[in-house]
């Protein structure tokens, strides 16, 4: 057993790699960097048509100051700075029907793509901002409109280094500014998850080792908890169930004590009851009447307690006794039943026999003898021998159904708690229960069921359902 408690699979793993905070914050970290670059497909889209736009203004605030010069004519090293300074090769424009070439060389260089960034769907956008980060070194011929909406266009000519360059420094601080926030949101995320759910996990698992490992002392059992959510609410049924099975261990210990005790003292009770059943016999051979006369409520008297013994032993035993199946009829098995629970011609209890003569059932005969006798016997006591007990039965599919009805009072309430619970589900003063314990163990042996089918003022009614066993 001890050997099973250190075994390191069932110890709590404190490394901070293999436990829920760090996968918490390796989570965390990966979607929120994974968000990142669902984000980044579409802006470096936009920065890309961002960049080639401000191409084309600058263009365009080139041109224009070029025009405002006499003769639109400047000097060689004048329109190269102007054509830097708007980061293009050449620039042209057209206004209506005249198409221009304002700055640039008179014979253009050759070109590799060309984009019309007025007509670019979003997903082309997508599709060509990859295309210039993958490429980078091609010489492009970009059109766009005016930035006054005037009627014409704007066309230049440039390298795409220069757009490449600038979107790998954009891809650079987006992927430090992910990373910053994807690291702070992480650790806001761990720490409040470790605080309001892993810390109080690792409780409830300390908790229940610490139980496991020593349940019979109430210190390990979980103390109570005030939160209202599903952590407070698990702990709370951690606690209960701690306490409960504290409890059940504690009466089966009690129980085993009592069992052992029971045995010894039902050896020496069975011992004595033997020598009083000897002397019975001589009484019975007395001549006085009177001794004659008592003498057989005596000797059923030593039988019910010498049968009382050796139920209290046979439900001791881990298993109830394999039945031996047998198909036989049902009615004269009721009919013998009624001369073992003390009814004679002058009693008061209607013994009524409901079931048809045909009727049979497939069983162990002597084992539901026991289950009848023993609801028969507690019916007799409930109706203090004075009204009418019922025995019927009936197909339902495959099985048979046998009902047990009383006109009795019904089971009192704290019977019913524990009905089936052998030394608890007594209904009558100084009962141990054994009976319906034991009837319902040799039910289930066959495969079926004992229930209680009713109980009231009326009387109360038992239910055995037996399988057909064909």
């Amino acid at each position: 057993m001890s050997d099973r408690l250190d075994a390191p699979e069932d110890r709590p793993r404190t490394a901070i790699a293999g436990g829920l905070s760090a996968r918490l914050l390796f989570l965390t970290v990966f979607f929120v960097m994974l968000s990142e670059v669902l984000i980044y497909v579409p802006s470096i889209a936009n920065f890309r048509q961002t960049y080639l736009t401000s191409r084309l203004v600058d263009a365009n605030l080139a041109a224009m100051a070029l025009r405002a010069t006499p003769d639109q004519a400047v000097s060689v090293e004048l329109a190269q700075e102007l054509l830097d300074a708007a980061d293009v090769r050449m620039v042209v424009l057209k206004r209506e029907k005249t198409r221009s070439l304002l700055l640039g060389e008179d014979t253009p260089p050759e070109v590799d793509a060309s984009f019309d960034l007025r007509t670019e769907a979003p997903m082309m956008m997508i599709m060509r901002a990859f295309e210039s980060l993958i490429e980078g070194e091609r010489t492009l011929l970009v059109v766009g409109g005016f930035p006054d909406a005037s009627p014409g266009f704007v066309e230049v000519i440039l390298d795409e280094a220069s757009l490449r360059a600038a979107m790998i420094d954009y891809s650079i601080n987006i992927l430090q500014l992910s990373i910053l926030i994807s690291l702070v949101t992480a650790s806001l995320v761990f720490l409040s998850l470790h605080f309001l759910f892993v810390r109080p996990m690792r409780d409830i698992t300390a908790a229940m080792i610490r139980f496991r490992e020593g349940p019979e002392n109430a210190g390990n059992v979980m103390p109570p908890s005030t939160r209202a959510d599903e952590i407070g609410g698990a702990r709370r049924e951690l606690a209960r169930m701690q306490r409960e099975i504290r409890a059940a261990l504690r009466q089966k210990t009690h129980l085993a004590a009592l069992g052992s005790a029971v045995g010894k003292i039902n050896h020496d009770l069975r011992n004595m009851l033997a020598t009083a059943h000897l002397v019975s016999d001589r009484l019975a051979a007395s001549d006085d009447p009177d001794v004659r006369r008592a003498t057989p409520t005596l000797v059923a008297a030593l039988d019910r307690a010498v049968a009382l013994c050796t139920a209290t032993l046979d439900y001791g035993k881990a298993e109830a006794p394999t039945p031996r199946l047998t198909r036989f009829r049902l009615r004269p098995l009721v009919d013998e039943l009624m001369e073992h629970v003390g009814l004679d011609a002058e009693s008061n209890v209607a013994w009524l026999n409901d079931v048809a003569p045909d009727f049979e059932v497939t069983g162990d005969r002597d084992q539901l003898f026991r289950v009848l006798q023993n609801i028969s016997l507690n019916a007799m006591q409930a109706m203090r021998y004075d009204g009418a007990f019922t025995v019927s039965a009936e197909r339902e599919g495959d099985n048979a159904v046998i009902e047990l009805a009383d006109e009795g009072p019904g089971l009192p309430a704290r019977a019913l708690e524990h009905l089936f619970e052998a030394f608890a589900g007594s209904a009558r003063q100084g009962g141990t229960g054994l009976g319906l314990a034991t009837a319902r163990d040799l039910v289930r042996a066959h495969g079926g069921e004992l229930e209680l089918a009713k109980s009231d003022e009326t009387g109360a009614t038992f239910r055995i359902t037996l399988p057909a066993g064909r």
